[in-house]
């Protein structure tokens, strides 16, 4: 983000703050932690809540009120897996690729996945509906390969029953990318 963007991006933050009760929240909680540089992760896991995922003017509204740097809170936010700088699906399919489910499968239900829904990991289907994620580890080992869909862990899954997951439960929901008919800019 070069310097010309962020000033602008400070002033639209300043701007929005004003009328939006999600940046009065979220001065409660810098507020809270009375402006400490160090309480950076915790401010932006509120922000995250507060606004579902960490945009740019929230990141400098973040930064000018605890006197950071863009680029630092940038760098926390990037650097953390759980942090997300861009909106995320109504659904959420999270992929384990830790050692137990990589070994177990785990690649192949990644790329039976992308194909399925047309999208990459870390990446949100065109319509919003879905969002494809890894994560290192799921502390399910002994479930080996595990899938987490919208909160609900599966395991001992296959490529096939995955997609079968899939289309069960979103069937309604979702139809389109399972069938091909909504593809991804990404595909």
């Amino acid at each position: 983000m070069n310097s010309a963007s962020a000033i602008k991006t400070k002033n639209t933050a300043k701007a929005t703050s004003a009328t939006d009760k999600r940046f009065k929240m979220l001065d409660a909680t810098i507020k809270r932690y009375q402006y400490q540089q160090d309480a950076l992760i915790e401010i932006l896991h509120k922000a995250q809540e507060l606004f579902g995922y960490l945009e740019n003017d929230v990141l400098i509204y973040v930064a000018h009120s605890l006197k950071l740097p863009p680029s630092r809170v940038y760098g926390v936010a990037t650097f953390y897996h759980l942090f997300s700088l861009a909106p995320s699906g109504v659904h959420t399919c999270v992929v384990c690729t830790g050692t137990a489910c990589y070994v177990k499968g785990a690649p192949a239900i990644l790329a039976n996945l992308e194909k399925s829904v047309h999208i990459h990991a870390g990446e949100t289907s065109a319509d919003g509906q879905i969002s494809l994620l890894t994560a290192r580890c799921l502390g399910a080992c002994g479930i080996a390969p595990a899938v987490v869909f919208d909160g609900t862990v599966l395991g001992n899954q296959t490529p096939e029953s995955v997609c079968e997951w899939l289309r069960h439960c979103f069937a309604e929901r979702i139809k389109g990318w399972l069938e091909g008919t909504e593809r991804s800019p990404h595909s």
